[in-house]
């Protein structure tokens, strides 16, 4: 069984949740941040809001799921695949994550503010401990401000405030970008745990953010530094069922794993978003599963267009009539069949892979060369022999070559493999929305005949935080059409 390090002490976990009173609380911060062990064990509980069974591997990654070109959503996740914005069902879904990414938020300020005044910590102990935490903070802002846009920006300094207005987009974006540079800066090229942050982690949040943001020179340049630094290569498939070497449940980690969110068959320590693919029939999951997603073969435009011959469709869906008829497929790329309990898939969530990397580069150099490169088209034909079960860095028959694209073409090319590659890993509606809404509408109407609402494009504020942060008017700072 994989292990993972992520063991929260539960005053801890109270403390950030205003459970205990003040004075156990002031105790806990004057005495638990005094060594380099309490300190990680504080980092921890960072990383335990991202990892929880509502958050981006869970319940929030289905809400993505549900938006894609390639797959529909079902039951209460239907409403979802109309694209006209959330019901009263799936709102309480989104302000979860919301509340797990300002918990998150809370428990990485907690120590930023207090590793520094440790008495028993190395000053090179509290610089990699802060890094950590700025990157674990910068993720959950960079996940908050794509999903919500503006919102309230939380740090150290402002702790014991309730009442936050929210900041712009712009404001929020400098925080993360900040934090990631400081990350990038005192972070170590490897830990000791697999699954913690390191140096290369920060790089490729600072690349994708770049990306996000429409600025393709620092994205290439970033995402560059990390494949000239040749610690990271795609791992062999000639099969299908190779891709278990990637994705499969007992994998501890990888040659192209640079961040995962780390799971393990532990009841609410393991991957939640593997049951809402399956089905119990299938026995692909230990407990059964949810088919809330489904594709089709023949009415789905991405699914007919795919080549059968790429080994990652073979891989990642399997036909299974659900009722709606044979030619519904399921998506199967996060099997477990050993898993104990539907909390407990021990497949990690895969959150910066070598192939994002690549991908990336191969779009940002496209853009900054207004063309092709041999760089660029090197980079996505890695990916692309892969997939067809070739050794990633020869050439090979199934190469795109150079001449015959345009800029535009050449885009459409990597957004087409992208999404071939990030099946089912919560990436696709973000990376369409990062395109711009005209581009977004355009791929949804292609591939499902439905127009995206623009109350579609961000979640609601929670009522909750509009009711009880009084910097807050509901009048003027709830999203649109909520």
């Amino acid at each position: 069984m994989k292990k993972i390090f992520l063991v929260i002490p539960l005053f801890l976990l109270m403390s950030c949740e205003d459970v205990l009173t003040e004075k156990p609380k002031a105790v806990a911060v004057q005495t638990f941040y005094n060594t380099a062990g309490e300190v990680e064990t504080a980092v921890n509980a960072v990383y335990e809001q991202l990892r929880a069974t509502n958050g981006i591997s869970g319940q929030l990654g289905a809400q993505l799921e549900a938006y894609t070109d390639y797959s529909y959503g079902r039951g209460s996740y239907q409403v979802l695949s109309d694209f006209q914005g959330l019901n009263s069902t799936n709102i309480p879904r989104t302000d979860d994550g919301w509340r797990l990414f300002y918990l998150s938020i809370r428990n990485a300020n907690l120590v930023i503010a207090n590793a520094p005044k440790g008495k028993n910590i190395s000053t090179a102990d509290v610089a990699k401990y802060t890094a950590e935490s700025k990157f674990l903070r910068a993720f959950s802002y960079f996940w908050l401000v794509r999903n919500w846009g503006a919102v309230p920006i939380r740090t150290e300094v402002t702790l014991d405030e309730a009442n936050i207005q929210r900041s712009s987009v712009e404001d929020v974006y400098n925080l993360i970008i900040a934090d990631l540079t400081e990350a990038e800066a005192n972070l170590p090229e490897t830990q000791t745990q697999v699954g913690r942050a390191t140096k290369w982690a920060a790089k490729a949040a600072l690349a994708e953010v770049y990306f996000t943001q429409n600025k393709y020179k620092e994205a290439r340049d970033k995402a560059n530094e990390i494949i000239q630094s040749q610690k990271f290569s795609l791992v062999p498939v000639t099969v299908a069922a190779d891709f278990d070497k990637v994705f499969g449940p007992t994998v501890v980690t990888s040659s192209e794993e640079i961040f995962y969110l780390k799971m393990t068959r532990q009841n609410n320590q393991g991957m939640y978003l593997a049951m809402f693919a399956h089905h119990p029939g299938t026995k692909l999951h230990g407990a059964g599963g949810f088919y809330a997603h489904y594709s089709d073969t023949q009415t789905s435009p991405v699914q007919k267009a795919w080549n059968d011959a790429d080994l990652r469709k073979s891989f990642n869906w399997i036909k299974y009539d659900i009722g709606l008829g044979p030619n519904t497929i399921l998506c199967k790329k996060f099997s477990d069949p050993l898993a104990p309990t539907g909390t407990a898939a021990g497949n990690d969530f895969p959150v910066y892979r070598y192939t994002d990397i690549l991908l990336m580069f191969a779009e940002a150099d496209n853009r900054v060369n207004n063309g092709p490169t041999a760089a660029g088209l090197e980079a996505l034909n890695q990916v692309h022999r892969r997939a067809y079960g070739l050794p990633a860095t020869g050439a090979s028959a199934v190469d795109f070559a150079l001449s015959g694209y345009t800029v535009d073409t050449f885009n459409e090319l990597v957004l087409s493999e992208r999404g071939y590659e990030t099946q089912y890993e919560a990436k696709r509606w973000l990376d369409l929305k990062r395109l711009g809404t005209a581009k977004l509408k355009q791929v949804i109407k292609a591939a499902t005949g439905k127009d995206v609402a623009d109350k579609h494009l961000f979640w609601p504020i929670p009522v909750g935080e509009l009711n009880f942060n009084t910097a807050l008017d509901p009048s003027k700072d709830q999203n649109p059409g909520y």
